[in-house]
């Protein structure tokens, strides 16, 4: 992808501002717990396609969309803060989660934070428009955690069940923020849905390689114990796709109790199965369908990179599979 002047200087502004809003409580306490969470960093893709896309609409990156881009970010903190809770997780990228360092009660609070910091910029400086979708891309993500609740330790749950969940849980921060960069870019409504299109196909796209990883990568590369999804009873859509009637009656019968040997076994045979170049195929077609989804634009590096970025992160995807 071309390296792009105008988003290389924009991306640390917008860490920047995620730090400004993080630590805007005025007690210590919760500034640290917030602060540290959006420190660790991440892959800061939905940074990436709201600036890239704000640019490709508008040929300009402004404050608004910077704003945008650090709004989305801070509530995607928050909501991981949430996920470690439910999960009891101890750590996420080498940093101990505020459940584990503080305890259950003030990590709600302090997810609760990082949501409310980011409506609340969003209202002051985007527009009570950009407020009322990031609002509404909560309530989806909720939506869809408590589906995935709903199924948890369920062998029979179906893979269009595991799909609704996550377009809801992770499609819709995706989306909101493509929603955001036509929006500040002050696109017409065509424009909108489709960019709105393209958001949440990546996040499907995103999540389904995510899930993949947990089955076929290493703990080296991921960073958490391979396999951790089939512990907490998350059957994944991959997974679901892949599973024979003999490892689905395992989960079924042993499901809240495997042993990390049976988890292991059946990664192995999972592995051993159809289930990687099955969920790449299906990958490849969805990220041509996410690229397929943008708007008619005039060519740009940053249409050129908001058209490859689907392709180029199922490469890497694919690159950290044993």
């Amino acid at each position: 992808m071309p390296t792009i002047p105008a988003l290389a200087d924009a991306l640390p502004v917008v860490e920047d501002e995620i730090r400004r809003l993080a630590t805007s409580s005025t007690l210590p306490i919760v500034n640290t717990f917030s602060g540290r969470i959006t420190a660790a960093g991440g892959k800061r893709l939905r940074s990436m396609l709201i600036l890239s896309g704000a640019l490709a609409l508008s040929g300009e990156i402004g404050p608004r969309a910077v704003t945008s881009a650090a709004c989305v970010e801070l509530l995607h903190a928050g909501s991981l803060v949430h996920d470690d809770l439910m999960d009891n997780a101890v750590e996420r990228r080498g940093v101990r989660t505020v459940n584990a360092e503080w305890g259950a009660g003030p990590a709600v609070l302090v997810g609760d934070f990082m949501l409310a910091r980011a409506s609340q910029a969003a209202l002051e400086r985007i527009s009570p428009f950009a407020a009322g979708k990031l609002a509404a891309a909560v309530a989806d993500l909720v939506e869809g955690q408590v589906l995935e609740v709903l199924d948890l330790f369920d062998p029979h749950r179906t893979p269009e069940n595991a799909l609704r969940s996550i377009a809801l849980k992770t499609g819709a921060l995706f989306r909101v923020g493509c929603v955001l960069a036509a929006h500040v870019a002050d696109a017409d409504e065509e424009t909108t849905v489709r960019m709105s299109e393209y958001g949440a196909h990546f996040g499907l796209l995103f999540q389904i390689l995510d899930d993949l990883l947990d089955l076929a990568s290493t703990t080296e590369r991921l960073g958490k114990p391979a396999g951790n999804d089939i512990r907490q009873g998350v059957y994944t859509f991959p997974l679901l796709r892949a599973v024979t009637d003999e490892q689905r009656e395992l989960l079924a019968t042993r499901g809240r109790e495997l042993t990390d040997a049976e988890v292991a076994g059946l990664l192995h045979e999972l592995r051993g199965s159809s289930l990687v170049p099955d969920t790449l195929a299906y990958c490849t077609s969805l990220a041509a369908q996410t690229a397929h989804a943008l708007p008619d634009l005039p060519e740009s590096d940053a249409l050129g990179v908001l058209r490859e970025l689907p392709r180029a992160y199922l490469d890497w995807a694919a690159s950290r599979i044993t």
